[in-house]
């Protein structure tokens, strides 16, 4: 689960997988709708007869790890304490194992992934919002309330220490596909999610800013090079505090630029 795209995925035992689908988060709807939304999907994947052994999810936001709750999924209304894991256990009568999605992406990574036999890195997940997945000695870190790598909240600029930051906080006002999108819709013409029957989705999407780009639109090179350069000094500061062996990217924003994205945030951290 995204902030702004569903993915479904059924896989065997062996985690070959079998069928997947994607669509868009009907934020809208509430935590209660994306429920229903989330379980129709899941149902659609699953052959008529067959059993579900379990059901993994990664949710964009912090997960209370003594209670599985979703207690902040800033970038989805509504969702505030609620307990998805157990909706989905009560529903399939199967296991459920749910977890931010950065951490997700970051476990999958350590397993199969490129950061295989690497004990200390960042997973850093970059798409409609922004977020961290923390490996530490082998292990994930969740922090004491499951809030470790939420670096979204992180604040790049001292003067500004006293102004209250929306849900997004500075980082993510800056660095995220809705940041971009956001900053887009005022510096571009024919930007997205700007008429008034746009949905949240389309609001968030900052493909045409990356679509300018590749362009050749001045404007739009410099609103992605401002936020990969804010990208380097926050790489940088997880650097100075955790000394990983290894960085992953990954999110629609780093597949939007990625030779850009490394070379800006190489410049930066060096």
């Amino acid at each position: 689960m995204g902030a702004s795209h569903l993915r479904f995925v059924l896989a065997d035992q062996q985690a070959t997988i079998l069928e997947e689908s994607r669509e868009p988060v009907n934020s809208e709807a509430g935590a209660r709708g994306v429920i229903t939304q989330i379980g129709d999907g899941i149902r659609r994947l699953v052959p008529p007869g067959e059993p579900l052994l379990g059901v993994a999810i990664g949710v964009p936001g912090a997960v209370q790890p003594q209670t599985g709750k979703v207690f902040d999924a800033n970038n989805v209304p509504g969702w505030q304490e609620v307990d998805l894991g157990q909706e989905l256990e009560d529903t399939f009568q199967a296991p459920v194992y749910l977890d931010n999605d950065a951490n997700m992406a970051a476990i999958g990574e350590h397993w199969r992934g490129i950061a295989r036999d690497v004990d200390n890195f960042v997973f850093i997940a970059l798409g409609t919002g922004i977020g961290a997945g923390i490996f530490v000695n082998g292990r994930i870190s969740r922090g004491r309330s499951g809030s470790a790598g939420e670096i979204f909240r992180m604040n790049l600029d001292w003067t500004r220490w006293t102004e209250d930051f929306p849900d997004t906080g500075h980082f993510e006002t800056y660095v995220s596909g809705m940041g971009l999108a956001a900053q887009g819709r005022k510096a571009l013409q024919g930007g997205n999610g700007s008429g008034p029957s746009a949905t949240l989705v389309e609001e968030r999407d900052a493909r045409y800013i990356f679509d300018a780009l590749h362009a050749g639109d001045p404007q739009a090179r410099t609103l992605v090079e401002k936020s990969f350069e804010m990208l380097g000094v926050g790489v940088a500061n997880l650097i100075s505090v955790l000394d990983p062996e290894l960085l992953v990217f990954n999110g629609g924003v780093v597949r939007g630029a990625p030779e850009l994205l490394l070379e800006t945030v190489d410049k930066v951290v060096r």
